[in-house]
């Protein structure tokens, strides 16, 4: 069984940054692609950004330049560090890592 809490959620200016952690873990943790999704108000939950344990990384294209993803091995820790935020980006957001997801974290933009 693996767990993942997130934090870092918060209320946030048009503009300005966040910081999200995700903390992984329990037993036969394995190292493999770690990713954030968000779901905002009526929209489907959507990739925003993934990195695998060779630190290759994808995002998705409303997020690009934006935000960046990182993971501390050492520390089971995954990060997502976001700037520029746009209301657009009001959402859940949820780290998911081999499965399974946490319970999510609110990210609120205001203009």
């Amino acid at each position: 069984q693996v767990q993942l809490v997130e934090s870092g959620g918060g209320l946030v200016q048009a503009g300005g940054s966040l910081r999200l952690s995700c903390s992984i873990s329990g037993e036969n943790v394995r190292n493999t692609v770690a990713a954030w999704h968000r779901q905002a108000p009526g929209k489907q939950r959507e990739l925003v950004a993934a990195i695998s344990s060779r630190a290759n990384t994808q995002y998705a294209d409303s997020v690009k330049g934006r935000f960046t993803i990182s993971r501390d091995i050492a520390k089971s820790a995954v990060y997502l560090q976001m700037n520029s935020l746009k209301p657009e980006d009001t959402a859940v957001y949820y780290c998911t890592y081999d499965g399974y997801w946490g319970q999510g974290t609110q990210v609120t933009v205001s203009a």
